[in-house]
């Protein structure tokens, strides 16, 4: 399972092990969670952009955008998938 980091608004460093991936009008979408086992919050992230082999995601916030990735991540990994906007 490949592990991000990614940083907060307020510079602090947080680690999301990526459970999917996926595209959406091509648009690339991850699925992570903040734990590699067990119980842990997900959430569905965007690429907003590519800096060289960095990329800058945001969450998805948008209700209509996150019910239409959330069907798709839905589909890839089954009733594990348990995660709210």
């Amino acid at each position: 399972m490949e592990k991000i980091i990614l940083t907060s608004d307020d510079g602090e460093d947080l680690e999301f092990f990526v459970l999917e991936e996926t595209q959406l009008s091509g648009i690339r979408y991850i699925l992570v969670c903040d734990t590699q086992e067990g119980d842990g919050d997900a959430c569905i992230l965007k690429m907003v952009s590519e800096d060289g082999d960095d990329a800058i995601y945001e969450i998805v916030d948008d209700d209509t955008e996150f019910s239409a990735v959330a069907k798709l991540f839905e589909e890839l990994v089954g009733d594990e998938a348990d995660f709210e906007m």
